[in-house]
């Protein structure tokens, strides 16, 4: 069994400014429909939760790159960060599949500035 790793952080203002520029294209690029119904749920603080699921997306390229052929293999919509029933964040794949992969998590986290994230994926050699 192999472990491996994907860390990313992210200022949430670039996020916030992206948003702010490019509005719908922006987020339609980097978020699935999902993603942007939960982060606008949290009005106020939506650019924290946007900013978290970008460092997400970022750590998950991370952690699984090394089971991709190419790195183009994967796009920003082929993983999907949503919350489970208790409100902790999990990771669907879209339209890919790792075989290899037997156990994922992820951490996420923000503060006033800052949007960080954590990949940690178990694999059969």
């Amino acid at each position: 069994m192999k472990i491996f790793c994907g860390t990313d952080i992210i200022e949430v203002s670039r996020i916030r400014e992206s948003i702010e520029r490019s509005g719908q294209t922006f987020l339609n690029i980097i978020y699935t429909p999902k993603e942007i119904e939960y982060c606008e749920s949290k009005r106020n603080a939506k650019y924290y939760h946007y900013a978290g699921r970008f460092a997400a997306k970022e750590a998950i390229y991370k952690a699984v790159s090394p089971l991709l052929e190419h790195k183009f293999d994967i796009s920003w919509h082929n993983a999907q960060v949503i919350n489970d029933k208790n409100g902790n964040p999990k990771i669907e794949f879209l339209g890919i599949k790792f075989d290899k992969i037997k156990n994922i998590d992820i951490s996420i986290s923000h503060c006033k500035e800052h949007a960080v994230a954590t990949v940690v994926v178990m694999v059969d050699e």
